[in-house]
C-alpha cells in the first residue's frame, strides 16, 4: 500500500467492531460478543493474558435486545465487572503480598474470602460516592445558587448539569495527579488506538496504533457526558411533572430528599437513554453530529493520554485474544499466573495432588527444588515467588497431574551424594536403595573388585565408586537393556567416577570374580504389577519390574550363578520386596552364611549372602 494510500485509509474506517476495552493497572481488558480478555504486563515484563467465555442468563440475554433497559443492565454489568478485572489486574501486577491474619481468620472461621469483599465495598462505595458527587453535591449547590422560585426551572436544571461537569472535570483533574492513574489513562489511550488501528483496515502494530487517534465514539467518558447531559433533559421533564409534590413539602431538608429520591428513580432512565444516544452517534461519521459529539471528545482528552509502544503491544494482545476467541468457539480460557508465597504456594499445591492421589511429598519436593527452601522451612516460608517461577512450578506440577513420575519430568534426583539423571529408560531410585548403596561402600575394602547387576540408572555403581574413591576399588555396572546403560555411563561421567559398563543377562556376558556384588533386581510379580501406583505401572520400564510368577526368579538365578563369580570370602548384597526376604534366604543355602537387614520403616529389605 502506497503512501498515500495509506494515510488516506487512516482517515475513515473501513470497518467496524464490536470489541469494547476498559483500561486496568498496567493493561488493558478488551471485550468481545462472547469472551472478554485483560492483559496486562507483569513485574518482570512479561504480557500476560487472562480470558473468559461469556456466558449470559436467558434474562439477560432478553435485556440485550430492549432498547433503554439494555444500557441500565450494561452500565451495572460493566461497573460490577470491570472493579473485579480491576482488583485481578492489581493481583498481577502488584506485590499480593501474604494474607494478615484477620485475612486469614476470616478465610477459615467466616469461610469468606476477604479481599472478595473489600472488592464488593470498593465497587459499593465507589457508588455511593459518584452519586454523592455527581447527583447530590450539584443538587445541594443548585438549590444555594437559584432563589427558591427559581427551583424546577430549565436553567435550575442547566446549572445542576454545569456544575456536574465542573465536579467531573476537577475530579480527573485531581486524580491525575497520581502516577498510577496517569498510567492507567495511557493505557486508555492504548485501548482506544488499537481498537481504531483495527476499524481502519490496519495491521495491528504497535507502530500502526501509534499513528492512530486516542479519541473513539463508543469511550466510556463519551457516556458519562451524555449522562450529564440527557439527565438535564429528564430532570427537567421530571422537576415539571413533580413540582406541585415538591412545593407542597414545607420542610426544605425533606424537599431535598424527596427531590434527590426522585432524581435516584429516574438515574436508571438516564442512563438507558444515554446509552442508546452513544449507539446512535457511533453509528455515523457524518459531521452533523460533530458538536454533539464534541464535548465528549474534549473530555476524552483528560482521560486518556499517549501510549507508549509497549502499552499499545498489551492492548494489542488483549484484542488479539478477544478476536480469535469470538471467531473461534474451541480457543481455550486463559488465567494470570500470580505471585504468590512459597507457603500459599506448597499448600495449595499439596491440595491438588491430594485430590489426584499423589503423594502430598511430592509437592513438598517440586516447591523445595525449585525455589531452594529446604522442605522443612517450607511451611513457614513467606518468600513471594516471582510470575515466571509461578509459571515454571504450573507446568512441572500439570505434567505431574497427568501421572508423569515427578523425578522424570525434573529429569534428576540425588542419590547418597550423588546427582542421577533419570528417565523413562530407567527405574527411578528409591530412598531405600541408598542403604543398599550404604552397605557395599561400608563392606568395600581396599582395592576391592565391585559388581553391581540390574544397574539401571547406575545409581548403585555410581555413589559406590564416588564414596569408596579413597578406598581406591574398581566398579563394574551390568544391565541387560543398552538403553539404560546409556543413562548410567551418563551419570557416571557427570559425577567423574570410573566405572566399567557391560551389557548382560546378568551374568551372562560377565567375566571374573568380585569381592562384593550388589544387586538391586525386578522383584514384583508379575500379576501385581497392573496393581502398582500409575506412574510406575505406565510410566517406569516394565523390565526393570517383573520378577516372575512370584517375583523370585531373579534371586533363583542369582544363588546358581553368583558363586561362579564371587572370590571366596565375597558379599553378595541384595535388595527385595516387602514378604520375600525369608523365601530368599532359603535359596541361598550353599553360602556359608546369610544376614537380614530391615530399612528404615522396619521392613526386612536386604539379604546379606557370604560365600
Amino acid at each position: 500500500m502506497g503512501e498515500k494510500q495509506q494515510i488516506k485509509q487512516k482517515n475513515k474506517k473501513s470497518k467496524r467492531t464490536y470489541i469494547g476495552g476498559q483500561a486496568v493497572l498496567e493493561g488493558v481488558m478488551m471485550r468481545g460478543k462472547t469472551a472478554y480478555a485483560t492483559a496486562v504486563r507483569d513485574p518482570e515484563g512479561n504480557i500476560q493474558v487472562e480470558s473468559r467465555r461469556l456466558h449470559p442468563s436467558k434474562g439477560m440475554r432478553i435485556c440485550s435486545k430492549i432498547p433503554i433497559l439494555r444500557g441500565v443492565v450494561n452500565f451495572v454489568a460493566s461497573l460490577v465487572g470491570g472493579s473485579k478485572i480491576l482488583m485481578r489486574s492489581a493481583e498481577v501486577y502488584g506485590d499480593e503480598g501474604e494474607p494478615s491474619r484477620f485475612e486469614k481468620w476470616c478465610e477459615k472461621k467466616l469461610h469468606v474470602n476477604l479481599m472478595s469483599v473489600i472488592s464488593v465495598f470498593a465497587t459499593v462505595l465507589g457508588i455511593v460516592l459518584a452519586v454523592g458527587l455527581f447527583v447530590a453535591l450539584p443538587l445541594w449547590l443548585s438549590k444555594l445558587l437559584f432563589p427558591e422560585r427559581l427551583w424546577f426551572t430549565i436553567g435550575y436544571n442547566f446549572a445542576q448539569g454545569g456544575i456536574r461537569l465542573v465536579i467531573f472535570i476537577l475530579y480527573i483533574v485531581v486524580i491525575t495527579l497520581m502516577r498510577d492513574i496517569r498510567r492507567v489513562f495511557m493505557y486508555h489511550g492504548a485501548e482506544h488506538k488499537t481498537i481504531t488501528c483495527f476499524e481502519k483496515g490496519l495491521e495491528l502494530t504497535p507502530e500502526n496504533a501509534r499513528q492512530c487517534s486516542r479519541i473513539h465514539d463508543r469511550c466510556g467518558t463519551t457516556f458519562l457526558f451524555l449522562v450529564m447531559a440527557v439527565s438535564i433533559i429528564v430532570y427537567s421533564v421530571v422537576n415539571w411533572l413533580f413540582r406541585d409534590s415538591f412545593d407542597g413539602i414545607a420542610n426544605e431538608v425533606l424537599k431535598y430528599m424527596a427531590e434527590f429520591g426522585v432524581k435516584l428513580l429516574f438515574l436508571p432512565l438516564v442512563a438507558g437513554l444515554s446509552y442508546e444516544v452513544l449507539k446512535l452517534l457511533a453509528k455515523t461519521q457524518s459531521k452533523i453530529f460533530l458538536p454533539i459529539k464534541a464535548p465528549g471528545f474534549a473530555l476524552q482528552k483528560l482521560t486518556t493520554r499517549e501510549p507508549t509502544p509497549d502499552m499499545l503491544e498489551v492492548a494489542i494482545a488483549a484484542f488479539k485474544q478477544v478476536e480469535a476467541m469470538d471467531a473461534d468457539p474451541s480457543v481455550p480460557e486463559t488465567d494470570f499466573v500470580v505471585s504468590r508465597s512459597v507457603r500459599k504456594y506448597t499448600e495449595e499445591l499439596k491440595a491438588a495432588f491430594a485430590e489426584q492421589g499423589i503423594d502430598e511429598s511430592d509437592a513438598e519436593w517440586l516447591v523445595s527444588l525449585q525455589t531452594g527452601v529446604a522442605r522443612s522451612d517450607l511451611s513457614a516460608c513467606d518468600t513471594m515467588l516471582a510470575p515466571s517461577k509461578v509459571r515454571t512450578m504450573d507446568a512441572i506440577a500439570a505434567e505431574r497431574l497427568r501421572g508423569r513420575p515427578l523425578w522424570y519430568i525434573l529429569g534428576d534426583t540425588e542419590f547418597y551424594g550423588c546427582k542421577i539423571k533419570v528417565d523413562e529408560r530407567v527405574l527411578i531410585p528409591r530412598p531405600e536403595t541408598e542403604l543398599l548403596a550404604e552397605m557395599a561402600v561400608k563392606a568395600a575394602e581396599e582395592g576391592d573388585k565391585i559388581l553391581d547387576l540390574c544397574t539401571g540408572s547406575g545409581c548403585i555403581a555410581v555413589a559406590v565408586a564416588a564414596n569408596a574413591r579413597d578406598k581406591k576399588v574398581t566398579v563394574t555396572a551390568s544391565d541387560i537393556s543398552a538403553a539404560a546403560l546409556e543413562v548410567a555411563a551418563e551419570n557416571a561421567n557427570t559425577n567423574g567416577v570410573a566405572v566399567r559398563f557391560i551389557e548382560s543377562d546378568l551374568f551372562s556376558a560377565v567375566r571374573g570374580k568380585f569381592n562384593i556384588i550388589v544387586c538391586n533386581p525386578p522383584y514384583i510379580a508379575s500379576d501385581d504389577i497392573e496393581r502398582l501406583q500409575r506412574e510406575i505401572r505406565e510410566y517406569e520400564p516394565h523390565t526393570a519390574l517383573d520378577g516372575g510368577p512370584d517375583g523370585l526368579d531373579f534371586y533363583r538365578r542369582l544363588a546358581k550363578e553368583a558363586p561362579k563369580h564371587l572370590v571366596r570370602g565375597g558379599t553378595l548384597l541384595m535388595e527385595c520386596g516387602e514378604g520375600q526376604a525369608q523365601a530368599i534366604v532359603r535359596l541361598f543355602g550353599k553360602f556359608d552364611y546369610t544376614m537380614i537387614s530391615r530399612d528404615y520403616g522396619g521392613v526386612e529389605r536386604y539379604v546379606r549372602a557370604v560365600l
